[in-house]
C-alpha cells in the first residue's frame, strides 16, 4: 500500500519531498487538493477538505493510515 501511494503521489507531485516528516507544511492548497483527488480516485474513497489536516498529511505514513482507515469505514 505504502509503495503504491508513494508512486501515485510522486507522479502527481514530482517536486514534493514525500520523505519529509513535515510534509503538510511543504504543501500549498493545490498540493493538498491533488493528494486528496489522486487518493480518492485511485482507492474509491471519499476524501474531503476536512481530511486535509496536519495529522493526516504529516508524512507518508500518516497518509497511508488515513487511506487504510477510510477503506475500513
Amino acid at each position: 500500500m505504502k509503495e503504491k501511494i508513494v508512486k501515485l503521489l510522486s507522479d502527481a507531485l514530482p517536486i514534493v519531498d514525500l520523505d519529509s516528516d513535515f510534509l503538510f507544511s511543504e504543501l500549498d492548497s493545490l498540493g493538498v487538493t491533488t493528494i486528496l483527488m489522486v487518493l480518492s480516485e485511485e482507492f474509491g474513497i471519499h476524501l474531503e477538505s476536512t481530511d486535509a489536516t496536519s495529522k493526516n498529511l504529516r508524512n507518508i505514513d500518516s497518509i497511508v493510515k488515513m487511506v487504510e482507515d477510510k477503506l475500513k469505514a
